[in-house]
């Protein structure tokens, strides 16, 4: 897992290797004051790049965000905590992340702010096996990106009965996971698509869904409380977007998968299959949030992966979403 203690000046190295088709990182980028030039406020949301995602890319292929008044510019980071890591380096204004890895962050920058949930999903994480590998009790080491993979496989191992402390896992990014099973240097790992399915067809098998151990993801997005007090209405506006393609994207998936194909080579046939596994819907945060995050903090900090919680009674805007965004 990228580790929760960065420095900021190491969360700006670390957002800026991230970025993939995007500006390159200079100082000022992200001045909240910024224009395009059609004189609509300028707003760089970071986010990972696989179907999840699918509601911005939809957005922006249709002109959505420019409607609304908005210019938004998407910053396409390699997953994990890489979108809210270019949040705290100024490199975006806003972040879309799962709970699970934007929390131990918030410990390490408590300007951050969730504003709301956008998708869910019990379904998309998959567990994959290695060729010849067919209970988890033969698992010996294990591949594991941060945040919310290592969360979940932790959980898969402590459901099947098995220490984690028994097992090695092994960090690393989600890229090279499936290269990691195909070569047999690990025998299992947890993770979203396309990256379940490169490792089933790379010889392993999936074995299992998250919802299957009792792990439910929400993706939340994420705002910089110093820029966010001076620029809720903005904020406000691009959620409304993002809801409004959440609505979108089940109602015509297809469409869906095409927009992620042009943003981000998503192949379409795949991204069709996988999308009816999330749950697209906006809402705000809600006690059942706050819950589920003090499971993780707890988890956090019993791996010594945080020192101390975040305040999650600040960084959890609880009735932002309804206020500003429906």
């Amino acid at each position: 897992m990228h580790s929760a203690r960065i420095s900021t000046r190491s969360a700006l190295t670390a957002a800026c290797a991230a970025l993939v088709l995007t500006t390159a990182c200079t100082a000022g980028t992200t001045d909240s004051t910024g224009v395009s030039s059609a004189g609509k406020p300028t707003v760089r949301v970071a986010l990972g790049v696989d179907a999840s995602y699918a509601p911005f890319y939809l957005a922006v292929e249709r002109g959505m965000f420019a409607k609304a008044g908005v210019n938004v510019e998407l910053v396409k980071t390699e997953g994990g905590p890489a979108a809210s890591q270019a949040v705290t380096a100024g490199t975006a204004q806003m972040a879309a992340n799962a709970d699970s890895t934007a929390l131990p962050l918030m410990v390490t920058d408590p300007g951050l702010r969730a504003l709301g949930v956008f998708q869910s999903s019990d379904r998309y994480l998959k567990v994959v096996l290695r060729d010849g590998v067919t209970s988890p009790k033969q698992i010996k080491t294990m591949a594991s990106i941060g945040g919310l993979g290592l969360y979940a496989t932790h959980q898969y191992l402590r459901h099947n009965g098995i220490d984690p402390n028994s097992v090695k896992i092994v960090q690393s990014s989600a890229p090279e996971i499936p290269g990691m099973l195909e070569r047999g240097s690990i025998d299992a790992y947890i993770l979203y698509e396309p990256w379940a399915a490169k490792g089933a067809a790379a010889g392993g098998h999936i074995a299992g869904r998250s919802g299957d151990f009792g792990v439910t993801y929400v993706q939340w997005l994420l705002a910089d409380q110093s820029w966010l007090k001076d620029n809720e209405e903005v904020a406000g506006k691009i959620f409304k977007v993002v809801a409004a393609a959440d609505e979108l994207v089940g109602d015509d998936p297809e469409a869906a998968a095409k927009a992620s194909d042009q943003q981000v080579k998503l192949p379409v046939a795949q991204t069709v299959k996988v999308l009816p596994e999330i749950t697209f819907t906006a809402r705000g945060i809600d006690g059942t949030d706050v819950t589920e995050s003090k499971k993780i903090v707890d988890f956090l900090l019993g791996q010594k992966l945080i020192k101390k919680s975040p305040e999650l009674d600040t960084t959890l805007l609880k009735g932002w979403y309804e206020q500003h965004a429906e």
